[in-house]
């Protein structure tokens, strides 16, 4: 008699009703993190709710920006043969390798538009925000790594915990206002993580051999958007 160790004891329809109670509730717990980010920012709940619902949808969004070429080189041999004697003929070929460039609406335009205006409305806060901004891109560049075929890969945790970190020591650093430590975690996590993944590695897009690459993500948030919400929510 042969015994299971592994069996599901619930049936088909429960199981179901199951994954879409805890799809429902990660959704909420996921709409419920970002908004609170976004009120601590100052927007209001009906804001922030607001923002998330266009970073949702515009993230779907990728505008082309421009189309990069590169000549790759391809080397390869021939073999003739002559009286019996085989000869290596050697070769060089090329074709040309288009990528296009392109911004991710809900991955890159909003966030940095947010930013953008919180710097505005709390002028006081730029040049710290700055500091910050300028220790995230470094530490992200160091991290960053282009992959063939799919595009600049950065470990997700690490800008949002160094926008953290580095918002908390410049605020304790620095006379600045403690009510300025979530605008320089914001501004520093998707500013800082836009500039040090994509902007400093935009002369090695056309080595990765990706047909597109979209900056903010494509059609996912990627780091540029959590980076942002994860740093304001641990400080």
């Amino acid at each position: 008699m042969r015994h299971r160790i592994f069996y599901n004891p619930f049936t088909m329809v429960f199981t179901f009703v199951l994954l879409l109670l805890l799809s429902v509730v990660v959704s909420f717990l996921f709409f419920g993190l970002v908004s609170s980010a976004f009120a601590k920012l100052g927007f209001s709940w009906g804001d922030a709710f607001l923002l998330l619902f266009l970073c949702l949808i515009g993230s779907n969004i990728n505008v082309p920006l421009t189309t990069l070429e590169t000549e790759v080189h391809i080397s390869n041999d021939n073999f003739v043969r002559a009286f019996g004697v085989k000869y290596r003929v050697p070769f060089k070929d090329s074709f040309i390798r288009k990528t296009t460039v392109a911004v991710n609406i809900g991955g890159a335009v909003i966030p940095i538009l947010v930013s953008v205006y919180l710097l505005y409305i709390y002028p006081g806060a730029i040049t710290y925000s700055l500091y910050g901004m300028i220790i995230v891109a470094a530490i992200t560049k160091m991290v960053a790594r282009p992959v063939k075929g799919v595009g600049i890969v950065t470990p997700a945790l690490v800008p949002p915990l160094v926008a953290a970190l580095s918002s908390i020591l410049i605020i304790y650093h620095f006379p600045a206002d403690h009510e300025f430590i979530f605008i320089i975690a914001y501004t520093g996590g998707t500013l800082g993580t836009l500039v040090g993944a994509d902007l400093l590695n935009l002369r090695g897009i056309t080595k990765i051999g990706a047909p597109v690459v979209s900056i903010g993500g494509a059609g996912t948030f990627d780091g540029v958007f959590l980076a942002g919400v994860i740093a304001v929510l641990l400080v």
